[in-house]
């Protein structure tokens, strides 16, 4: 998805439709688009639309590697992702928290107590316009597949001692404020994707079937991306997390086809809260909205002092922006009315702020 277009010209298109949709002519379309567009001809603009301050923070867990090999691509992964995180994207290091098979200074034991409180942490720090990713990498079981012990309660990601399943994953990670980008890219993944979907949730699993339980690459591909100039679609100097899902799932059948061998993974998508998913590949479909606008790159920084009245403003005006870039994302599975009446509330908001920053 390429850059939104301008307010004012999105506006004046989406009057149209609305009117088109429902059978009225312009003079009976909704009232106060006029005064909008007035409003944003002379305020907005005049600001850098892009200025942003929700926090970022990434859980990354490599599991029990069970062989050498296993452990040696499962932390050559996740030192990569680190690493470009704090390095390039500057996320400062207690947003990145790692938990691996070798611990050092920065880099705890992957165990389900250790995972318990990595989350519980998250959700003690977070607010509501963060965003969190937790990529798992290792293996793991669908709890029905070929590889299911007979007493297996379910879907499990295998963690170094005790497991947990994924409704356990379920329950820890809902009290987690924020968008929450949860990525199990292992074999086994496929049934997290209908226990872990939620509102406002990105939920990726590196497999479509519960039949899938070999080793995945996926998860080399989706950490690739995200430092990977191609995968930048839209050519706006970051990757989405749709992006990065689309890129990996590319190089995913690529790898396959050269080697001549039928895929043994199929990565799926959600972020409608139907716990379905959507293939990178399928021309439709309702999932990848909220995907296509979400980064763990972050947003530019605020120019004013935090604590000041004009960054108080700033912020505000941040997080009014990103509603509006959600909200045009979620536009092909809103009705029209009330797509209309809610852009109509959030750009009189945003002028109203530009406004208000302007005297500042």
């Amino acid at each position: 998805m390429g850059t939104p277009p301008p307010l004012g010209v999105a506006v004046r298109s989406n009057q149209t439709d609305e009117a088109t949709t429902t059978g009225r002519t312009r003079s009976q379309a909704r009232p106060g688009w006029c005064r909008v567009l007035l409003v944003l001809a002379g305020l907005v603009g005049a600001l850098d639309a892009r200025v942003f301050t929700a926090d970022r923070y990434a859980l990354i867990i490599t599991g029990a590697a069970g062989r050498p090999e296993y452990a040696i691509k499962y932390e050559r992964w996740c030192n990569s992702l680190a690493t470009l995180l704090r390095a390039s994207f500057r996320y400062p290091d207690d947003h990145v928290v790692v938990l691996a098979e070798e611990e050092d200074r920065q880099t705890r034991k992957p165990t389900r107590e250790n995972v318990r409180a990595a989350l519980a942490d998250l959700q003690r720090r977070t607010a509501a316009d963060d965003v969190v990713l937790v990529l798992l990498i290792g293996h793991g079981t669908s709890g029905t597949g070929a590889n299911a012990p007979n007493n297996d309660d379910g879907a499990k990601f295998n963690l170094v001692g005790p497991d947990l399943s994924a409704d356990q994953w379920a329950a820890a990670i809902r009290p987690i404020a924020g968008r929450l980008v949860f990525v199990n890219s292992t074999g086994g993944s496929f049934p997290f994707l209908q226990k872990l979907s939620g509102p406002g949730r990105i939920v990726i699993t590196a497999t479509g079937s519960t039949m899938q339980e070999y080793e995945t690459i996926f998860p080399e591909f989706f950490v690739q991306a995200f430092g990977e100039t191609a995968a930048d679609s839209d050519k706006n100097g970051r990757v989405s997390i749709w992006e990065a899902f689309t890129y990996a799932s590319a190089a995913v059948k690529k790898w396959f086809d050269v080697r001549g061998q039928l895929p043994t993974e199929r990565a799926l998508l959600d972020d409608t809260a139907d716990g379905l998913g959507r293939e990178a590949d399928e021309p439709t479909g309702a999932d990848g909205a909220i995907a296509r606008v979400t980064y763990l790159q972050p947003d530019a920084p605020i120019t004013a002092p935090a604590d000041s009245e004009l960054g108080a403003l700033l912020r505000r005006r941040a997080d009014t922006q990103a509603q509006i870039d959600l909200l045009r994302a979620r536009k092909p599975n809103l009705p029209d009315f009330e797509y209309q009446t809610e852009l109509e509330r959030l750009l009189v908001e945003l002028a109203r702020l530009d406004r208000d920053i302007r005297e500042k």
